[in-house]
Protein backbone atom coordinates (compact mmCIF):
# COMPACT_ATOMS: atom_id res chain seq x y z
CA UNK A 1 0.00 0.00 0.00
CA UNK A 2 1.37 3.01 -1.23
CA UNK A 3 0.99 6.09 1.52
CA UNK A 4 0.03 9.67 0.25
CA UNK A 5 3.18 11.01 0.37
CA UNK A 6 6.47 10.21 -0.96
CA UNK A 7 9.90 11.58 0.53
CA UNK A 8 11.66 8.19 0.39
CA UNK A 9 13.34 9.21 3.99
CA UNK A 10 14.83 12.32 3.04
CA UNK A 11 12.14 14.86 5.13
CA UNK A 12 13.89 12.12 8.21
CA UNK A 13 17.09 13.32 6.99
CA UNK A 14 16.61 16.90 7.52
CA UNK A 15 16.54 17.47 3.49
CA UNK A 16 14.00 20.51 3.06
CA UNK A 17 13.75 22.86 0.00
CA UNK A 18 12.70 26.28 -0.33
CA UNK A 19 8.54 27.32 -0.48
CA UNK A 20 9.15 27.93 -4.08
CA UNK A 21 10.49 25.98 -6.84
CA UNK A 22 10.56 26.11 -10.41
CA UNK A 23 10.48 22.99 -12.55
CA UNK A 24 12.42 23.99 -15.61
CA UNK A 25 12.41 21.80 -18.75
CA UNK A 26 15.17 23.30 -20.13
CA UNK A 27 18.41 21.14 -19.00
CA UNK A 28 21.11 23.58 -20.52
CA UNK A 29 19.22 26.46 -18.62
CA UNK A 30 19.34 24.13 -15.44
CA UNK A 31 23.33 23.83 -16.45
CA UNK A 32 23.94 27.61 -16.59
CA UNK A 33 22.78 28.17 -13.46
CA UNK A 34 25.11 26.33 -11.56
CA UNK A 35 28.07 28.31 -13.47
CA UNK A 36 26.12 31.43 -12.78
CA UNK A 37 24.69 31.68 -9.47
CA UNK A 38 26.53 29.41 -7.93
CA UNK A 39 23.68 26.64 -7.24
CA UNK A 40 24.18 24.31 -4.14
CA UNK A 41 22.90 21.14 -4.75
CA UNK A 42 20.16 20.19 -2.10
CA UNK A 43 19.16 16.58 -2.99
CA UNK A 44 18.57 14.87 -5.76
CA UNK A 45 15.24 13.04 -7.27
CA UNK A 46 15.76 9.90 -8.08
CA UNK A 47 14.34 7.24 -10.99
CA UNK A 48 15.61 4.45 -12.53
CA UNK A 49 16.77 6.33 -15.75
CA UNK A 50 19.09 8.89 -13.36
CA UNK A 51 19.08 11.48 -10.96
CA UNK A 52 17.86 14.66 -11.13
CA UNK A 53 19.92 17.21 -8.71
CA UNK A 54 17.75 19.89 -7.14
CA UNK A 55 19.59 22.60 -6.33
CA UNK A 56 18.63 26.29 -4.93
CA UNK A 57 19.62 29.26 -6.28
CA UNK A 58 19.87 32.59 -4.53
CA UNK A 59 17.74 35.18 -7.23
CA UNK A 60 17.39 38.98 -5.60
CA UNK A 61 17.70 37.43 -2.55
CA UNK A 62 15.27 34.83 -3.07
CA UNK A 63 15.81 31.17 -2.46
CA UNK A 64 14.06 29.11 -5.03
CA UNK A 65 14.81 25.16 -5.78
CA UNK A 66 15.21 24.42 -9.18
CA UNK A 67 15.38 21.32 -10.43
CA UNK A 68 14.50 19.47 -14.62
CA UNK A 69 11.40 17.23 -13.77
CA UNK A 70 11.91 14.56 -16.10
CA UNK A 71 9.19 13.79 -19.18
CA UNK A 72 5.71 12.85 -18.84
CA UNK A 73 3.27 13.20 -16.76
CA UNK A 74 4.24 10.06 -14.96
CA UNK A 75 7.47 11.12 -13.95
CA UNK A 76 6.96 14.74 -13.79
CA UNK A 77 3.91 14.23 -11.56
CA UNK A 78 6.25 11.82 -9.23
CA UNK A 79 9.10 14.15 -8.59
CA UNK A 80 6.37 17.08 -8.32
CA UNK A 81 4.97 15.26 -5.33
CA UNK A 82 8.41 14.32 -4.19
CA UNK A 83 9.62 18.32 -3.88
CA UNK A 84 5.96 19.11 -2.05
CA UNK A 85 7.14 16.58 0.30
CA UNK A 86 10.20 17.90 0.64
CA UNK A 87 8.92 21.75 1.54
CA UNK A 88 7.83 23.13 -1.47
CA UNK A 89 4.52 24.84 -1.45
CA UNK A 90 4.52 27.35 -4.59
CA UNK A 91 5.92 25.75 -8.16
CA UNK A 92 6.31 26.83 -11.40
CA UNK A 93 6.95 24.71 -14.35
CA UNK A 94 8.02 26.03 -17.73
CA UNK A 95 8.49 23.95 -21.10
CA UNK A 96 7.89 23.89 -24.95
CA UNK A 97 5.00 23.09 -26.19
CA UNK A 98 4.08 22.10 -29.91
CA UNK A 99 1.51 24.75 -31.80
CA UNK A 100 -1.80 23.72 -33.17
CA UNK A 101 -2.01 27.10 -34.52
CA UNK A 102 -0.77 29.02 -37.53
CA UNK A 103 -0.77 32.49 -35.67
CA UNK A 104 2.34 30.93 -33.25
CA UNK A 105 5.86 32.02 -34.23
CA UNK A 106 8.50 30.02 -32.79
CA UNK A 107 8.82 31.79 -29.11
CA UNK A 108 5.25 32.59 -28.63
CA UNK A 109 4.88 32.62 -24.87
CA UNK A 110 1.35 30.69 -24.01
CA UNK A 111 -0.36 30.78 -20.25
CA UNK A 112 -2.15 27.59 -19.89
CA UNK A 113 -5.40 27.85 -17.67
CA UNK A 114 -7.08 24.50 -19.07
CA UNK A 115 -5.68 21.12 -20.24
CA UNK A 116 -7.66 18.27 -21.99
CA UNK A 117 -6.90 15.23 -20.43
CA UNK A 118 -5.52 12.47 -22.39
CA UNK A 119 -3.13 11.27 -19.92
CA UNK A 120 -3.61 8.67 -17.19
CA UNK A 121 -1.97 10.42 -14.30
CA UNK A 122 -4.12 13.13 -13.98
CA UNK A 123 -7.01 10.83 -13.11
CA UNK A 124 -5.14 9.40 -9.96
CA UNK A 125 -5.77 12.65 -8.56
CA UNK A 126 -9.11 14.22 -9.85
CA UNK A 127 -12.48 12.30 -11.07
CA UNK A 128 -12.78 11.69 -14.56
CA UNK A 129 -13.95 15.15 -16.43
CA UNK A 130 -13.00 16.27 -19.98
CA UNK A 131 -10.54 18.47 -18.87
CA UNK A 132 -8.84 20.19 -15.73
CA UNK A 133 -8.05 23.90 -14.74
CA UNK A 134 -4.70 25.24 -13.42
CA UNK A 135 -4.84 27.10 -10.22
CA UNK A 136 -6.39 30.76 -10.59
CA UNK A 137 -4.02 32.35 -9.03
CA UNK A 138 -1.00 30.51 -10.81
CA UNK A 139 -2.87 32.00 -14.33
CA UNK A 140 -3.00 35.89 -12.42
CA UNK A 141 0.36 35.77 -11.10
CA UNK A 142 2.09 34.46 -14.86
CA UNK A 143 -0.10 37.40 -16.33
CA UNK A 144 1.00 40.03 -13.94
CA UNK A 145 4.72 39.54 -14.62
CA UNK A 146 4.32 39.08 -18.54
CA UNK A 147 2.71 41.75 -18.79
CA UNK A 148 5.18 43.73 -16.09
CA UNK A 149 7.84 42.87 -18.71
CA UNK A 150 5.69 44.29 -22.06
CA UNK A 151 6.27 40.29 -23.20
CA UNK A 152 3.17 39.48 -25.81
CA UNK A 153 1.35 36.20 -24.22
CA UNK A 154 -1.78 34.53 -25.26
CA UNK A 155 -3.94 32.20 -22.61
CA UNK A 156 -5.63 29.44 -23.30
CA UNK A 157 -6.24 25.62 -22.90
CA UNK A 158 -3.48 22.69 -23.66
CA UNK A 159 -4.04 19.58 -24.77
CA UNK A 160 -1.74 17.08 -22.92
CA UNK A 161 -1.12 13.58 -23.99
CA UNK A 162 1.07 10.52 -23.66
CA UNK A 163 1.61 9.45 -27.10
CA UNK A 164 3.52 11.92 -28.81
CA UNK A 165 3.51 9.73 -32.30
CA UNK A 166 -0.50 9.61 -31.81
CA UNK A 167 -0.55 13.20 -32.75
CA UNK A 168 -2.27 12.37 -35.34
CA UNK A 169 -3.58 14.97 -38.76
CA UNK A 170 -7.30 14.24 -37.62
CA UNK A 171 -6.43 13.96 -33.38
CA UNK A 172 -4.93 17.50 -34.00
CA UNK A 173 -7.90 18.84 -35.45
CA UNK A 174 -9.90 17.09 -33.14
CA UNK A 175 -7.99 19.19 -30.37
CA UNK A 176 -8.25 22.28 -32.17
CA UNK A 177 -11.72 22.46 -33.04
CA UNK A 178 -12.08 21.86 -29.06
CA UNK A 179 -10.01 25.31 -28.46
CA UNK A 180 -6.43 23.56 -28.26
CA UNK A 181 -3.99 25.83 -28.39
CA UNK A 182 -0.89 23.43 -27.66
CA UNK A 183 -0.07 20.07 -26.96
CA UNK A 184 2.43 18.88 -24.51
CA UNK A 185 2.58 15.95 -22.09
CA UNK A 186 2.37 17.08 -18.49
CA UNK A 187 0.18 19.82 -17.18
CA UNK A 188 -2.51 18.30 -16.75
CA UNK A 189 -1.00 16.03 -14.35
CA UNK A 190 0.45 19.13 -13.02
CA UNK A 191 -2.89 21.20 -12.49
CA UNK A 192 -4.29 17.84 -10.95
CA UNK A 193 -1.18 17.49 -8.85
CA UNK A 194 -1.78 20.55 -7.43
CA UNK A 195 -5.07 20.74 -6.89
CA UNK A 196 -5.06 17.29 -4.96
CA UNK A 197 -2.16 18.30 -2.68
CA UNK A 198 -3.26 22.08 -2.04
CA UNK A 199 -0.42 24.07 -3.22
CA UNK A 200 -0.08 26.72 -5.74
CA UNK A 201 1.31 26.21 -9.11
CA UNK A 202 1.44 28.00 -12.57
CA UNK A 203 3.01 26.76 -16.07
CA UNK A 204 4.96 28.98 -18.45
CA UNK A 205 5.52 27.39 -22.19
CA UNK A 206 6.71 28.15 -25.05
CA UNK A 207 5.48 27.42 -28.89
CA UNK A 208 8.60 25.26 -30.03
CA UNK A 209 7.47 22.71 -33.33
CA UNK A 210 4.28 23.33 -35.09
CA UNK A 211 1.55 21.12 -36.05
CA UNK A 212 -0.61 23.58 -37.57
CA UNK A 213 0.57 22.79 -40.97
CA UNK A 214 0.11 19.81 -42.93
CA UNK A 215 3.22 18.41 -42.72
CA UNK A 216 5.05 18.28 -38.75
CA UNK A 217 8.08 21.40 -38.48
CA UNK A 218 10.32 21.10 -36.12
CA UNK A 219 11.50 24.78 -36.46
CA UNK A 220 14.36 23.64 -34.53
CA UNK A 221 12.59 24.45 -31.59
CA UNK A 222 15.22 22.95 -28.95
CA UNK A 223 18.00 25.59 -30.29
CA UNK A 224 15.63 28.59 -29.48
CA UNK A 225 18.33 29.17 -26.38
CA UNK A 226 17.70 32.63 -25.46
CA UNK A 227 13.63 32.25 -25.27
CA UNK A 228 14.45 29.76 -23.27
CA UNK A 229 16.50 31.18 -21.09
CA UNK A 230 14.31 34.14 -20.76
CA UNK A 231 11.02 31.54 -20.64
CA UNK A 232 12.92 30.50 -16.73
CA UNK A 233 13.25 33.95 -15.98
CA UNK A 234 9.79 34.71 -16.52
CA UNK A 235 8.82 30.90 -14.30
CA UNK A 236 11.19 32.53 -11.48
CA UNK A 237 9.63 35.64 -11.26
CA UNK A 238 5.84 34.39 -11.53
CA UNK A 239 7.21 31.57 -8.23
CA UNK A 240 7.78 34.61 -6.79
CA UNK A 241 5.23 36.66 -7.48
CA UNK A 242 2.97 33.55 -6.40
CA UNK A 243 4.57 33.02 -3.16
CA UNK A 244 3.83 36.59 -2.42
CA UNK A 245 0.15 36.41 -3.08
CA UNK A 246 0.05 33.38 -1.39
CA UNK A 247 2.11 34.55 1.59
CA UNK A 248 -0.42 37.51 2.26
CA UNK A 249 -3.77 35.32 1.37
Amino acid sequence: MVRPFAGRGREKAGVRLPQLAVLCFFGEVVDALVETHQARVLTELVGEHGRHPVYEVILEGTPIAVFQPGIGAPLCAGFMEEAIVLGARTLVACGGAGSLVDSHVLGQVIVPDRAVRDEGTSFHYQPPSREVSADPAGVAAAEAVLTRHGVPFVRGKTWTTDAIYRETPAKVEARRAEGCLTVEMEAAAFFAVARFRGVRFAQLLYAGDSLAGPVWASRDWQQALSTRARLFRLAAETCVELGRAEAVS
